[in-house]
C-alpha cells in the first residue's frame, strides 16, 4: 500500500539509545538485503540475516510503537530519529539510502506482524526494483508487485521533496558526513550502473562534486578527515570519492578556479569508471596478477573513456574527465600505462588525480595489500622515489597540504603518549607539527577526554610543550585510524 509520508516530527538525532536501536536496524537492512542478493534463499546466511532483521525491527516497534524508515534528502530517519553517520554504519547508510531512491521509495513501515517470508519477498523486490518504469512510477509498481506476492504487512511512502523539508542545523563534522556519505551513495549508482549495461547520467554526479567543493572551500579538515575511512568491500566506490576530495583539496591549494575545481572533482570522481568493464573476480584476486590478468586490469584507463561516452550528458560531455581516466596511470616521462601512440604532455588533472590516487591507493587495505603504508612513509616515498613518475612540483603541493605527517598518521611524541594527526597546521611554516589528538597517556593508558592540541603549542620556558618522535603502524596498537574521524 502506498501513503503519504508523515510528517518529520521531533528529530531525535542527539538520543544515543534512539541512535543504536535505529542503527541496529539500517545495518540489518543493510545486511540482509547483501545476503538475499548474494546466496540462495535456503542458504543459512540468508536465514540468519532474515532473522536478525526481524529482530531489529521488532526492539523499533518496541521502543517507539511503530516501525518506520524514511529518506528524506540525504538524511535516513528511523521513526523520529535521525540516523547519525558513524564508522560502523555509513556504508549501510549510504547503500539503503541509494536502495531506496533507485525503488522510488520514500520510505517504509511495518504495519503487522512479519514473517521470513516477507522480508524475503520485500527485499528480494527492492534489489530488482522496476527500473524499466519513470522513477515517480516505481513506487506504485513496487507496491503491486509485493501486494500480488501476497505480503500485505508494508506501508510504502513515495519521495519528499527535500527542498519543501525544513533545513536543520549541522554542525561541520555532520555537514562533511552528508556530503562524504552522498558522493559514495552516487559513485555507488553510477559505477554499478555502469557494470550492468545500464547508462547513468551526470546531473547526480555533478551535485555530489558541487557538495566536495563547498565543504572544501569552507571547511576542508573536516572531510579530508573522513578519507581516513575503509569499507574493505567497497574500496572501488570509497576510494573514488576519496581520491575526488583529495584531488579538489589540492587543486584548491595550487590556485584552480571554483569551476576548475569542479571540473577536476568530476574527473577525480569517474577516473576509475574503467574498472566497471573489468571482470569482478580479476579485481578481487588475492595475490599477485599474471602478465595476462594485468593487461586486462590496465584496460580500465581507455575502457573509462568509453563508459564516459555511453553516459547521457547533453549537449557537452566531461572531455578532461575522459582524458584524465586514459591518464592518470601515466608516468611524467610517459611511461606506465596506457603506451601513447605519440607525444604528449600530461594535464594538470591527470598529475593532480595520479598523486591523490596513488596517495589514496598506497594507504588502504586491499585484496592484494594485508598492511597499508603508513601515510608518512608514503609521503616521503612520492617526494624521493623518481621512478614513481609523479610530478614533484605537484608532490610538494600535496605534502604542503597534509603536512609532512598527514591527516590519520598514529604518532609518538617525546613524552612516549601516541596521538593521531587529525589536520595539517594552519601555519605553513609548520609542516612537521600537525593538530593532532592524543589518545594514550605516556603509559600507554588510553584517554577518555581526546584532546586536540597543536604541536606548535609553547610551555612558560618557550620550548614546544610535545615533538613526534616517530610515526606508528596502529594496527600494532589495535587503533582504528577511522574510530577518530567518523
Amino acid at each position: 500500500m502506498s501513503v503519504p509520508l508523515p510528517a518529520t516530527g521531533n528529530d531525535q538525532a542527539g538520543d544515543p539509545q534512539a541512535q543504536r536501536t535505529a542503527r541496529a536496524f539500517v545495518v540489518a537492512l543493510h545486511g540482509a538485503v547483501r545476503a538475499v542478493r548474494l546466496y540462495p534463499i535456503e542458504n543459512s546466511a540468508v536465514q540468519k540475516a532474515i532473522v536478525e532483521l526481524g529482530n531489529a525491527a521488532e526492539r523499533v516497534e518496541l521502543a517507539d510503537g511503530h516501525c518506520r524508515l524514511r529518506r528524506i534528502g540525504d538524511y535516513l530517519f528511523v521513526n523520529e530519529t535521525r540516523l547519525r553517520l558513524t564508522l560502523d554504519n555509513y556504508a549501510a547508510v549510504a547503500y539503503v539510502l541509494g536502495l531506496l531512491r533507485e525503488a522510488g521509495l520514500g520510505g517504509l513501515a511495518v504495519i503487522a506482524h512479519t514473517t521470513p517470508r516477507d522480508w524475503v519477498v520485500l527485499l528480494s523486490f527492492l534489489q530488482s526494483p522496476p527500473l524499466e518504469y519513470p522513477e515517480e512510477d516505481r513506487l506504485q509498481q513496487l507496491s503491486t508487485r509485493v501486494e500480488q506476492a501476497g505480503v500485505t504487512c508494508f506501508e510504502f511512502y513515495p519521495p519528499v521533496d527535500e527542498a519543501d523539508q525544513q533545513e536543520t542545523e549541522l554542525d561541520a563534522k555532520e555537514r562533511a558526513r552528508q556530503t562524504y556519505v552522498r558522493s559514495l551513495d552516487v559513485t555507488r549508482d553510477v559505477i554499478t550502473s555502469a557494470r550492468l549495461g545500464r547508462s547513468a547520467g551526470l546531473k547526480r554526479v555533478k551535485r555530489a562534486v558541487q557538495g566536495i567543493v563547498d565543504a572544501i572551500l569552507t571547511d576542508a579538515a573536516s572531510l579530508i578527515g573522513l578519507t581516513t575511512l575503509r569499507e574493505f568491500d567497497e574500496y572501488t566506490f570509497v576510494h573514488s570519492v576519496n581520491v575526488s576530495i583529495l584531488s579538489v583539496a589540492l587543486g584548491r591549494r595550487l590556485g584552480l578556479t571554483k569551476p576548475q575545481l569542479l571540473d577536476l572533482g568530476l574527473a577525480a570522481l569517474l577516473h576509475d569508471i574503467g574498472k566497471s568493464r573489468v571482470p569482478l573476480e580479476l579485481l578481487n584476486k588475492r595475490g599477485s596478477l599474471d602478465d595476462d590478468e594485468r593487461a586486462i586490469l590496465q584496460t580500465h584507463t581507455w575502457q573509462g573513456v568509453l563508459s564516459m561516452f555511453a553516459m547521457p550528458t547533453g549537449s557537452a560531455r566531461p572531455w578532461r574527465a575522459m582524458t584524465t581516466a586514459y591518464e592518470h596511470h601515466m608516468r611524467i616521462d610517459l611511461t606506465g600505462y596506457p603506451k601513447p601512440f605519440r607525444s604528449r604532455r600530461l594535464t594538470l588533472y591527470s598529475k593532480i588525480i595520479a598523486v591523490a590516487d596513488g596517495f589514496d591507493a598506497a594507504t588502504t587495505t586491499r585484496v592484494y595489500q594485508d598492511v597499508p603504508w603508513t601515510p608518512a612513509d608514503v609521503l616521503r616515498g612520492m617526494r624521493d622515489n623518481t621512478r614513481l613518475g609523479l610530478d614533484p612540483v605537484v608532490v610538494k603541493a600535496f605534502i604542503n597540504l597534509t603536512g609532512i605527517y598527514p591527516v590519520g598518521t598514529l604518532v609518538v611524541l617525546d613524552t612516549f603518549a601516541l596521538a593521531m594527526v587529525v589536520a595539517a597546521n594552519p601555519d605553513p611554516t609548520a609542516l612537521s607539527r600537525p593538530l593532532v589528538r592524543m589518545i594514550t597517556d605516556a603509559q600507554g593508558n588510553r584517554l577518555q577526554d581526546l584532546q586536540i592540541y597543536d604541536l606548535t603549542s609553547c610551555d612558560a620556558s618557550g620550548q614546544f610543550s610535545y615533538t613526534i618522535i616517530r610515526t606508528e603502524d596502529p594496527q600494532r596498537y589495535g587503533i582504528n585510524i577511522g574510530d577518530y574521524f567518523a
